[in-house]
């Protein structure tokens, strides 16, 4: 019997994603998946399993959780107080919660999005080859409290107290753009202007995108209103009527009549979906071949972040459960002399 995840207590924006639908975008859907794909891959290094084991998105705020098995666990994305049963968990790192104990998952600290992956994936019902919620294309729906989810079987079980370092992208800071199909429409003045401001997230944002507010001129175009509709992905920076820029994430529309400025490199796209209120963003133009440089495919960042996955060093007088550990493994009588 494999085990089940029950939500005692879930949070506003909490739901089951995976990396997404691509190759949809003719039939109207968006790719979708994790909002910080880095973060979903490093729970996935730290558990050591396959990116179709679908994991619980978190907006801001966690929820409280029980098993009814033993299951492995890892926490990655936007840092939050997590504990077992009142005992402090590490973020960023995987551990063992036992059956019948109380996960409890706290508001972020900074940044947005957080993940909770299980040993053996979240088993939700699939569709078009993907576990992912996808709102606004009526997909799935968010978790609720009292929900009951299954959990997959995990392979190796006892592989936990396993850390990661992640990539810094949870206090804002500068990313880097390619110029888009629009991009020549806006002055030179505009686009330098542009990389010099300072931006900040609104209010007005969520999985579909979100708007940057900041000091001065609006940024607009000659055309500004006269472009037709085309095709949109995940990155696209789309200038509004009123000259303010929308970052779109991953279940964004597929088409769009706004400008874009630029696109974000999709590396960089977890440091706009993670930004905080108050956390500043910045703009920088790269070239073609700098971006293409920087891009790895999933199976290669994977490969990555496994190599970075090394094992969680912990405070003996913290460790309630010591006896847990194998600490004598390799010992040898040193009165013993060599063959």
């Amino acid at each position: 019997m494999t085990a089940v995840l029950s939500v005692l207590r879930a949070g506003p924006a909490m739901s089951v994603q995976d990396l997404g639908r691509p190759g949809h975008m003719g039939e109207g859907l968006s790719h979708g998946g994790a909002a910080d794909r880095e973060a979903f891959l490093e729970g996935v290094a730290l558990l050591d399993q396959t990116v179709e084991c679908a994991a619980i998105e978190m907006a801001a705020f966690g929820g409280d959780f029980t098993v009814s098995k033993d299951i492995r666990i890892a926490l990655t994305g936007a840092p939050m107080v997590a504990t077992c049963d009142g005992e402090a968990l590490a973020w960023n790192a995987s551990h063992l919660v036992k059956a019948g104990k109380r996960l409890s998952i706290g508001a972020a600290r900074s940044g947005v999005y957080a993940y909770l992956h299980v040993g053996g994936g979240v088993q939700t019902q699939p569709f078009l080859e993907s576990r992912s919620t996808h709102l606004t294309a009526g997909i799935g729906t968010l978790i609720a409290t009292g929900q009951e989810l299954p959990v997959g079987t995990d392979a190796k079980p006892n592989d936990v107290n396993k850390m990661i370092l992640p990539e810094p992208r949870f206090e804002g800071g500068t990313v880097r753009i390619l110029p888009s199909v629009q991009t020549q429409s806006f002055s030179q003045d505009v686009l330098e202007r542009f990389q010099a401001t300072v931006f900040k997230r609104s209010p007005r944002a969520n999985r579909q995108g979100l708007e940057l507010v900041f000091e001065g001129e609006p940024f607009g175009t000659t055309d500004q209103l006269t472009v037709l509709s085309e095709p949109m992905v995940a990155g696209d920076i789309q200038m509004t009527g009123e000259g303010a820029p929308f970052v779109l994430l991953p279940e964004c529309q597929t088409t769009g009549g706004y400008p874009r400025i630029g696109t974000v490199l999709p590396v960089d796209l977890p440091i706009i979906a993670q930004a905080g209120p108050g956390d500043e963003l910045r703009f920088r133009f790269v070239e073609y071949d700098a971006a293409l440089h920087s891009h790895k495919s999933t199976a290669q960042r994977l490969t990555e972040m496994t190599a970075m996955v090394s094992p969680m060093v912990r405070d003996p007088h913290d460790m309630r459960d010591l006896l847990a550990y194998q600490l004598v493994g390799g010992v040898v009588d040193a009165l013993n002399e060599a063959d």
